[in-house]
């Protein structure tokens, strides 16, 4: 089996890291990415954190697998919900293969692995870690893990408007995940290793308006410009520290979910719900910044209402499906080919026209299993995200409604195979989210 290490970068795009003059500055994963086989990732539907991950270690799209994102409706629920875990994952994952092939592996910050499930190897939890008295497998990982490191930090707060202190946790947490795989590597008999750093994630949704000259919000010159880039020369030195202890005819993989962009603003996906007439409020909100479930609505009149995030999920009040329901089953179909219709014909802000998609999930996915949307919305292909709170004097916000944010996620992400025994391809090609386990596999078959 060969040796093969996943170095998962969350969220950076091909225009960082495939960009001849950023490579420059980032001399060792420069030597990955440059002498590697390189791949344009295309993520899945929807393209976030939760689902691609789990889609890239299983080769099972998000509707085979029941991941549609974060947060998760309860069947049967207008407002409850539940996040997701490790428990949502029913497929093998890679590590799970290796297993059968007799191999060992070591499983750094992937998601969603929390809480902790059995792997032969050595496994830590990941951002929607939620106790930590119980993030490692083996549980007496834990002590190893904390006498070389102290408290382990799974993510840091991003949307603040203090900027000083993201740096500064975003650092300090880089380094430490860093720190500990490393440890783990030199510690650890292993055949494959894999680590996902949330940070880069975290630094580009709080920095991309200083760093984007493209940006509504930048300015040149700016205190913060640079941030960005920083952050990746300190990925770049502890990318370096990783290739001085791992085997030299190891292979090695940087790749990212899916790629990020400017964000542009938020489009109020209730409050249009709301003066189009499908979902009705008993009384207007008091105060901007609402959440759906502090307003009085009128379910038994209510037609349909949305969440917000980096896409809109639009669920439908179906009579026996949901406690008021509305729509009759028979109706379903109309309801949906009729907002999906008008969701699509909505403009901008000053009446430009929006490149809105809007998708049935069974369109997307072979299978739809776990709690689904009825229509999944992505604003002006992603530039806009979905606000889920009322009370605002305009559908279209400057700003996220849950807190400061520069970035949104884009399509288009990173993939290379650097294989010391494999000559460079030239060239890019694209490769989709659910065929990257396949690429995997072949590679340690190698």
């Amino acid at each position: 089996m060969k040796k093969t290490v996943v170095i998962g970068l969350d969220s950076a795009p091909s225009s960082i890291l495939y960009s001849p003059k950023t490579l420059h500055e980032l001399p060792n994963l420069a030597t990955l990415i440059e002498d590697g086989e390189r791949y344009e990732l295309v993520s899945c539907h929807p393209p976030i954190t939760i689902p691609a991950w789990a889609v890239m270690v299983t080769g099972k799209t998000p509707g085979e697998l029941g991941l549609y994102g974060f947060r998760h409706r309860k069947p049967g629920s207008y407002n409850e919900f539940y996040i997701a875990s490790s428990h949502s994952i029913k497929d093998p994952a890679i590590w799970n293969l290796v297993e059968q092939r007799g191999g060992r592996s070591i499983i750094v910050g992937v998601p969603p692995s929390y809480p902790p499930k059995p792997v032969k190897g050595w496994l830590i939890t990941d951002f929607i870690t939620l106790s930590k008295t119980n993030y490692t497998w083996p549980p007496e990982l834990k002590a190893e893990v904390e006498g070389l490191v102290g408290e382990y930090i799974f993510d840091a707060e991003f949307r603040t408007l203090d900027r000083e202190r993201i740096i500064k946790d975003l650092w300090k947490m880089t380094r430490q995940h860093f720190e500990v795989f490393r440890h783990l590597l030199k510690a650890k008999p292993w055949d494959f290793a894999m680590i996902v750093e949330i940070g880069v994630d975290r630094v580009q949704h709080a920095f991309w308006g200083y760093y984007d000259s493209s940006h509504r919000k930048y300015e040149p010159g700016n205190p913060y410009e640079h941030v960005i880039m920083d952050y990746y020369k300190l990925l770049d030195e502890e990318v370096g520290k990783l290739l001085e202890i791992i085997p030299r005819d190891a292979a090695v993989i940087v790749t990212s979910d899916h790629g990020a962009k400017a964000m542009k603003g938020a489009f109020c996906i209730n409050q249009w719900l709301a003066e189009q007439g499908y979902l009705k409020l008993e009384e207007e909100p008091s105060r901007p910044g609402t959440e759906l479930n502090k307003v009085k609505v009128d379910w038994s009149k209510t037609i349909a209402w949305g969440w917000g995030g980096y896409y809109a999920r639009v669920f439908l009040n179906v009579k026996d499906r949901e406690p008021q329901g509305t729509i009759n089953p028979e109706d379903y179909e109309h309801y949906r080919d009729l907002l999906a219709a008008e969701l699509r014909k909505i403009r901008g802000p000053n009446g430009e026209t929006w490149n809105t998609k809007v998708y049935r999930p069974e369109e997307l996915y072979p299978v739809c299993r776990g709690d689904k949307p009825d229509l999944i919305v992505y604003f002006d292909d992603l530039s806009w995200r979905s606000a889920g709170t009322l009370g605002w004097p305009s559908n279209y916000l400057p700003e996220n409604d849950t807190g400061p944010d520069d970035a949104v996620h884009d399509w288009i992400g990173v993939f290379t195979i650097y294989d010391p025994q494999a000559g460079r391809r030239k060239g890019f090609e694209r490769i989709e989210a659910k065929d990257v386990s396949a690429k995997l596999k072949n590679l340690l078959s190698s």
